[in-house]
């Protein structure tokens, strides 16, 4: 049997130009024609490789999970294999049609309603109208949109939006199907119901490729792992021993910063994330004693949004432990910084990754998410743990507890 998905070489370089480049000559610099050499302003271009020398196959039926830090290529990968961008280096070969839900919106014509871009998608898959009626109410029931059918879907909120573009991209019978981490915009119902989809889609032998930062996902629906480090293949194993791996990577990501305004979108960016101690000095340990803070810096960029940022905190396992969104009053432009604080004797000895969004309600837009993580020791020479249990407490939190005796 051949693959239906077989990736040799593959490779996708972009040109960065550094802060002080200029593209274009100004009238002066046109009408007198100076050399060259003298249009290149302060700054450089830099060659960067989001891929490089990827080889992997893929058998149909397979659900392959494609894990990895930020920036490591993921969706770089996917968008290759949608077919959205072209490869630098290397060949793809594809033996089916592919279905794509990489971005909120990706494959939908704003103008459309929804009804329309039900039937629009299916002509992309190369379907004819009436296998794509047959689906039709199939896919609405599955969407629950039944009532904004004939609306623009410009009109959609994020999450509307993600749940009929799951829909069509599940219903519509391609052989490959490609989902990346949008499926965090939907409840965790309808998470739920796509993973349910999913499983009974690769049982039918049919191929899923699935980008997520919930390792719990990725876990229960693919029996296979990619793992990606710095635009390479770093891992390809069953997912149980890639997740080891994967976790063991995260230990080192403690601090965030963007280096330039690649990340967000046209309205907002993270542009800083760190574990700070009381004087809001950068750490990546602490003990169970110490007060700690999420620190979290993001750029307004554009006007009309109305941006806030939140946090997940998870356990090793990507178990949602605690949830805080902090509602910005202030929307101008430019640099904003905010802290959470968490108590001291909150936290257990165990490593924690930080999740961090910079997101719009109603409707949900995500701007942004990065991840971070960082460790937390314990201290045996605090008052509560000399005259506590001497033991490692189990659990993923260890807040000192008030007991009384009656």
């Amino acid at each position: 049997m051949k693959p239906i998905i077989s990736v040799q070489g593959l490779g996708k370089s972009y040109t960065i130009r550094h802060e002080g480049q200029t593209p274009y000559k100004s009238l002066r610099e046109e009408i007198f024609k100076l050399p060259r050499r003298l249009l290149q302003r302060k700054g450089s271009r830099e060659e960067f490789w989001a891929l490089k020398d990827v080889s992997f196959d893929v058998m149909p039926g397979d659900r392959v999970g494609i894990i990895g830090r930020n920036g490591a290529g993921k969706s770089t990968l996917l968008k290759l294999l949608s077919r959205i961008t072209e490869p630098t280096a290397g060949r793809i070969i594809l033996r089916g049609r592919v279905a794509s839900l990489l971005e909120v919106g990706t494959g939908f014509h704003p103008e459309l309603t929804g009804r329309e871009n039900i039937f629009l998608n299916g002509a992309i898959l190369g379907m004819a109208r009436s296998e794509v009626r047959g689906k039709f109410d199939e896919i609405v029931d599955f969407a629950g949109v039944e009532r904004f059918l004939d609306t623009p879907v410009k009109r959609y909120s994020s999450g509307m939006y993600v749940r009929l573009a799951f829909a069509v991209a599940a219903h519509l019978e391609p052989e490959i199907l490609v989902v990346d981490e949008v499926l965090a915009v939907g409840d965790a119902e309808f998470q739920k119901k796509c993973l349910g989809k999913m499983e009974e889609f690769g049982s039918n032998g049919r191929t899923v490729l699935f980008v997520s930062h919930n390792i719990a996902m990725v876990k229960s629906l693919c029996s296979r792992a990619l793992l990606l480090q710095e635009g390479a293949v770093k891992n390809d194993d069953k997912v149980d021993v890639v997740i080891v791996d994967y976790l063991k990577m995260k230990d080192e990501a403690f601090s965030y910063r963007s280096v330039r305004e690649s990340g967000g979108d046209a309205y907002a960016y993270i542009k800083q994330i760190s574990i700070v101690d009381a004087s809001l000095a950068p750490v990546s340990r602490m003990t169970v004693c110490d007060r700690i803070g999420f620190y979290i810096s993001y750029v307004i960029k554009g006007e009309g949004a109305l941006p806030s940022a939140s946090f997940a905190l998870l356990d090793e396992s990507e178990n949602i432990l605690l949830h805080g969104v902090h509602d910005c009053k202030d929307h101008s432009q430019g640099q904003h910084q905010v802290v959470c604080w968490i108590p001291e004797n909150f936290l257990n000895n165990i490593r924690y990754s930080l999740r961090v969004g910079i997101s719009t309600v109603n409707p949900t837009i995500i701007h942004e998410q990065q991840t971070i993580s960082f460790v937390v020791d314990d201290d045996y020479n605090s008052p509560i743990r000399m005259t506590g249990y001497r033991e490692k407490v189990h659990g993923v939190l260890r807040p000192a507890l008030q007991w009384q005796t009656l």
